[in-house]
């Protein structure tokens, strides 16, 4: 027994003392999937900030939504809302449920998130990207009909215009100018943009065809409307887009639509998601994708680099990655 017991403290000895003298590699922090949908990244002061619709099995589900920061795009921390992780909490936002696709922007030195909640359309601001945000007010921007996925646009003339989903005889895309005040529309400039009309767009051939998730940008003087089509539960959602030289169009579908699809990428429900600019001004596409090939939710986030091919918008599939949190 004594043998025995001697053998085994002279092969710890040996074992700890090869690894005194060849030390392992620093055992790096294990890196999860950062699950949200309908995400946007919005950049300020060489941080992006990365929010979205909350799902799965997180106890912030439903509560409002949280924030992801990071310098690099790589590594990300969070949830780094100033309230437990959330940047807007239920409570100080409109609506108690449904907190779906915000909106970030900075506009007269203050920061606004645009959001969904209830299905409607809500403005609240803060004085930081990572909050609190809160509501001025208690009632929706549009006050009448059933509407989600807003996004700002401000032109080079200072207008604002609010595209946004409209609930009726399926997911269509309007638009109308919002006041400077951005707590509410010009109902008289409430113009549908788009519908979903090609077969790209209703692959399984329903009742209700979905256009949603729009993006707005202006380049060379051409209006582009990058959006998603096809339910989100739909491996083949996907993304497209239509030009205008005006914005409130008429918009022209592109012949190369979807850009953005499992065909290319090989993710299944890959969508819904908006442009940002990164430190070097390279552009890219925030996203969400199904979980895997056989489940919907909780959707995973990714970023994609796209950027313009003369008046063409293009993707390039090989830069896809999905966002991690350590």
């Amino acid at each position: 027994m004594k043998k025995i017991l001697t053998l085994v403290s002279s092969l710890c000895i040996f074992v700890c003392c090869s690894q005194e003298n060849n030390p392992t590699k620093k055992v790096e922090p294990q890196q999860k999937n950062i699950l949200l949908a309908d995400p946007t990244i919005f950049y300020d002061s060489g941080t992006y900030y990365l929010y979205g619709t909350t799902g799965g099995e997180t106890p912030l589900n439903g509560q409002g939504f949280m924030v992801y920061k990071s310098s690099d795009l790589q590594k990300w921390e969070g949830p780094a809302g100033s309230q437990n992780g959330l940047a807007l909490k239920k409570g100080d936002a409109f609506g108690d449920k449904g907190f779906w696709a915000p909106q970030i922007l900075k506009y007269n030195n203050k920061f606004y998130m645009i959001y969904t909640a209830n299905e409607n359309i809500a403005v609240a601001s803060s004085n930081s990207p990572l909050g609190p945000f809160k509501n001025e007010s208690q009632k929706p921007i549009i006050e009448t009909g059933n509407q989600i996925d807003p996004f700002i646009f401000i032109d080079e003339d200072g207008k604002k215009y609010l595209y946004h989903v409209r609930l009726t005889k399926g997911n269509r895309i309007f638009v109308a100018e919002i006041n400077d005040d951005l707590q509410s529309i010009k109902p008289e400039t409430l113009t549908e943009c788009i519908s979903g009309t090609l077969p790209w767009e209703n692959t399984q051939n329903t009742d209700w065809p979905v256009t949603e998730g729009p993006t707005v940008l202006k380049h060379d003087g051409l209006y582009y409307l990058i959006y998603s089509a096809n339910d989100f539960r739909n491996p083949d959602y996907a993304v497209g887009y239509a030009t205008s030289k005006s914005p409130y169009g008429p918009w022209e579908k592109s012949a190369d639509s979807p850009i953005i699809s499992r065909k290319n990428v090989k993710q299944n429900g890959i969508g819904h998601g908006d442009v940002f600019w990164d430190k070097n001004n390279k552009m890219h596409y925030v996203l969400h994708t199904h979980f895997n090939e056989s489940t919907v939710s909780p959707r995973k986030t990714g970023i994609i680099s796209i950027d313009f091919d003369g008046k063409a918008l293009k993707a390039d599939s090989g830069s896809f990655i999905f966002l991690k949190n350590e």
